[in-house]
């Protein structure tokens, strides 16, 4: 096994692939040095002097400046690189776009065909409370359901996208959850829903219905607790009707293009930019030239890397719209005092990513080099074929269920520390190293450590298949696990 890997030529860090010890002698290309440290595996070591105030360079590109004078074979960490971030920037549009290489298979998967034309990669049914006062009665009617139906397989899976909002909140907010939740209604993946309101309540069910527009009735149904004697029974005779109109759903083969991804990390670490996230890079690339889809978010994990993003707008339009998303974001930020880099969490350094530069280019790296196609805002659905960015902060929760909102079918998570949670649709969580998926094979679904020692061709193919899979009705470790969550973006005040 390599003990080194240099991530573009012009580097002057390389990453260790295993745990260093002082004075361990190293070869890497042409150049030779000793380990001054001991450098924890995915950490990163010095290949040449690098001057106090000089740029540290990492993927080819910028992750921050040495703090003091660092010595080649020395441990370049928190200790002596610092960000280069600060605020807002001036952006000018230079393209750099690259053609797609991913020949068109037939390939197909199989989904639910819906009313509308979409389709889905699971029959599931959605109870969307408008208000958190009523999640405990949703999961009350969730447990009767099943026990009357214990054995039927209509459904995949029955979620209660829980949320402690729909009262009290006042502008952004007010919109923010009202429609991430009218998302969830319309969602490919909802073979029945049942909105599930309180009565009192800001986001109230007659105006939800009206803003929701075209919808399925038969698939559709709602209900106000104050409105009815006994809401438990009332939910459980709707949820029938439901049952029953979704019981000769069937899959059916369709085309790869009719995929809507999207592409999230978390907890990540050293290896995250060398391994998982361009194996996720690999499948944008690979999906979109079958004339599928894929979204990637956290805005604030572009930051430092929102240049090569830029370069890949296919147009002057679509640059103008990254510079504002990234801007805006940033913006936020300032707004409540916060500087813009102050990103990576305790679990990021622990393994060996330093600053927000470091971070951001391997995150970006699930985006493959396709054209960037589209920005969507928070809450809106998907507009076009190929590689849009999403308007989201980089929480776990939040972007993913973002993700999941905008009719991505299924959510990518790569991560190297590891994480039980699931959005709700199904979430591929994929390892950035063995020692991961060996110890928590319950939470990960597929590892991309063999990275290290396969090409990408090999890994590739068994991650095409396996999605297939997970498309045409394989569990992933969330649903098997029975963690299926929803997180909706707050910015304001609550009353």
């Amino acid at each position: 096994m390599r003990t080194l890997m240099k991530m573009n030529p012009r580097d002057n860090v390389a990453v260790a692939l295993r745990p260093l010890a002082t004075g361990e002698s190293l070869h890497i290309d042409q150049t030779k040095l000793i380990s001054i440290h001991d450098v924890p595996q995915g950490h990163k070591i010095a290949l040449a002097p690098i001057p106090a105030g000089e740029i540290v360079m990492k993927y080819g590109a910028p992750i921050g400046y040495a703090a003091e004078d660092i010595q080649i074979g020395e441990w370049i960490h928190t200790h002596n690189i610092k960000t280069t971030l600060a605020g807002e920037e001036e952006y000018q549009y230079e393209p750099e776009l690259h053609p797609i290489f991913y020949a068109q298979r037939d390939l197909t998967f199989d989904g639910y065909r819906r009313s509308n034309g979409k389709v889905g990669i699971r029959n599931d049914l959605f109870l969307v409370p408008t208000v958190g006062c009523v999640n405990g009665i949703a999961e009350q009617m969730v447990s009767a359901f099943k026990a009357m139906h214990a054995d039927s397989s209509v459904f995949d899976n029955i979620t209660v996208l829980k949320h402690p909002y729909g009262c009290s909140q006042l502008g952004d907010d007010h919109r923010m959850t009202r429609d991430i939740l009218m998302d969830a209604v319309h969602h490919p993946n909802a073979g029945g829903v049942l909105v599930f309101g309180l009565g009192c309540e800001n986001n109230i069910v007659a105006e939800f219905k009206q803003m929701l527009g075209e919808f399925d009735e038969s698939r559709v149904k709602f209900l106000v607790a104050q409105d009815v004697g006994d809401e438990l029974e009332a939910g459980l005779e709707l949820l029938e009707e439901l049952y029953e109109a979704a019981i000769d759903d069937r899959r059916e083969p369709v085309p790869l293009s009719e995929l809507n991804i999207g592409l999230k990390c978390g907890g990540s670490d050293g290896f995250s930019g060398i391994t998982a996230n361009p194996l996720l890079g690999a499948f944008s690339d690979f999906l979109i030239g079958q004339g599928g889809s894929t979204i990637l978010t956290e805005v604030p994990e572009m930051f430092g890397a929102e240049k090569m993003l830029m370069a890949r707008a296919e147009n002057k339009e679509v640059f103008t719209d990254i510079v504002w998303l990234i801007n805006d974001f940033k913006q936020y930020f300032l707004s409540h005092g916060e500087v813009v880099y102050e990103n990576p969490s305790p679990g990021n350094k622990a393994g060996g990513i330093s600053t927000l530069e470091d971070k951001s280019l391997g995150c970006t790296q699930k985006a493959g080099s396709s054209p960037v196609v589209d920005v969507l805002k928070y809450g809106q659905k998907l507009r076009k074929k190929g590689l849009s960015l999403l308007q989201a902060p980089g929480n776990d929760l939040v972007a993913s269920s973002a993700l999941a909102a905008s009719d991505c079918q299924m959510v990518l998570f790569t991560t190297g520390r590891g994480t039980p949670f699931g959005s709700f649709v199904p979430t591929v969580k994929i390892a950035t190293n063995n020692e991961l998926f060996a110890k928590k094979g319950h939470w990960m679904d597929f590892n991309a450590g063999p990275l290290l020692e396969q090409p990408m061709e090999e890994v590739l193919e068994q991650f095409i298949t396996y999605l297939i899979e997970v498309a045409s009705g394989r569990k992933t470790r969330n649903e098997e696990n029975q963690v299926r969550e929803l997180a909706i973006f707050k910015t304001g005040v609550t009353l």
